[in-house]
């Protein structure tokens, strides 16, 4: 039988641990490690959300990768380069990568009876992915561009600055050298990304309208778009992109240039570089405030059973035999909390997750409520980690048992 852990239990599980200022204590460090790991599983969970959230809305109006003409000045009036479909096809090939289209933007403005605006017009063809957009929906449907259409969708930040309705006409003017053309369209969606870049200037329409404003034929594009099937498989999904269109370019000689996602966002992933670091920080504070709370209350706990020590010492156990006994004894306290802690911070976690309990500016943050990322390998290391740093502080106060003199403190009141 262990018998330190025989005495530890025996303590714990009969409730021994009272006194003045043992049970105070004892409750503080509790409720310290408790409050400390919830706090720790929350913010992982909201930085990791904020970080999938962003992210996912950068791909989703971008692309990972972004192919365009070396001579384009970066606006959306951009030179054309010559796309084959054997490109495209060696393209899809490359391992990690999910899915390619061609590129198309134009800049134009709108006009209605009371107001104008300009926008930028991003054009779709049989091959465009509309699933982000799609999921972005808040009223009517997706457009139809398998054969050629007028119908557009456009944001909701738009439709309420021009007061536009859904199935509302408009007219949209094109500039091209010295002349001006127009084009009818109809709202056939509304979309809403709270991604306001792209919100304040962005339509989804027809490519063949962009085309035929641009003069280009059906090979033609302003670049191409292409997605990778995860953030893991980017890097190499790059590489081979990369490696694809330079032999590309070789044969073809058209001047290819190419922008990942950290590129085209550097502010945006900067931000969320940013997150890391305040969560790297509130991690150490939380650490500091439960180890600080575990060392006084097993300071306090020592001090109360000092004529105890002093007993186990006279009957012959050694140092380590007695601190064992408060290690022990932590263990619990440190257990109790830990369970305690999970509980409150993956309840906040679900709660918010499938409730939307804590909503945000989403002009401000880019969504509308807190986002949530339940990972349960960083669950479990926040946990280990907890775990492992907790039991490490409980080594410095037991040390002082190894000073006390069983005489003095058996005589100890």
């Amino acid at each position: 039988m262990n018998l330190e852990y025989f005495i530890a239990s025996r303590l714990i599980s009969h409730n021994k641990i009272k006194g003045k200022k043992v049970e105070p204590a004892i409750r503080i460090a509790i409720i310290g490690i408790a409050v400390g790991l919830a706090v720790m599983l929350i913010a992982w969970a909201i930085v990791m959300g904020f970080k999938r959230e962003v992210r996912n809305k950068i791909i989703g109006v971008n692309s990972h990768i972004q192919v365009t003409s070396y001579f384009s000045n970066f606006t959306y009036e951009m030179d054309p380069v010559r796309i084959s479909d054997t490109l495209i096809n060696n393209l899809k090939a490359v391992p990690g990568v999910a899915h390619v289209q061609r590129l198309y933007t134009k800049p134009g403005m709108i006009k209605t009876a009371t107001d104008f605006q300009t926008v930028v017009l991003k054009g779709a063809d049989a091959d465009f992915d509309g699933t982000f957009l799609k999921n972005c929906l808040i009223e009517g449907k997706m457009p139809d561009y398998t054969s050629p259409s007028n119908d557009v969708l456009i944001s909701e930040h738009l439709t309420k600055l021009l007061d536009l309705r859904l199935g509302d006409g408009f007219l949209a003017y094109f500039i091209k050298g010295q002349s001006v053309s127009a084009r009818k369209f109809r709202i056939c969606g509304i979309y809403n990304t709270y991604f306001s870049e792209f919100d304040k200037y962005f339509l989804l329409a027809d490519a063949r309208h962009i085309r035929k404003l641009n003069g280009w034929d059906e090979h033609q594009a302003a670049g191409l778009e292409i997605f990778a099937t995860s953030m893991e498989a980017f890097p190499k999904a790059e590489e081979g992109v990369y490696s694809v269109v330079s032999r590309a370019a070789d044969k073809s000689k058209e001047s290819f240039y190419l922008r990942n996602l950290f590129e085209m966002s550097p502010d945006l992933f900067g931000w969320l570089q940013l997150l890391d670091t305040n969560v790297w920080l509130i991690l150490f504070l939380m650490i500091f405030v439960s180890g600080f709370n575990i060392i006084s209350g097993l300071l306090i706990l020592i001090l109360e059973r000092t004529n105890m020590i002093g007993v186990m010492k006279a009957l012959g156990a050694r140092n380590f035999s007695v601190r064992k006994v408060f290690i022990y004894m932590s263990v619990f306290l440190i257990g109790k909390g830990m369970l305690w802690g999970n509980i409150i911070g993956l309840s906040f976690c679900l709660l918010q997750k499938y409730l939307h309990i804590v909503p945000l500016n989403p002009t401000t943050y880019y969504v509308d409520s807190v986002p949530i990322e339940l990972n349960w390998l960083y669950i479990l290391i926040v946990n280990a980690g907890t775990l492992l740093i907790s039991l490490l502080v409980v080594l410095l106060p037991t040390h002082m048992i190894t000073r006390i003199s069983p005489v003095k403190a058996i005589r100890f009141d």
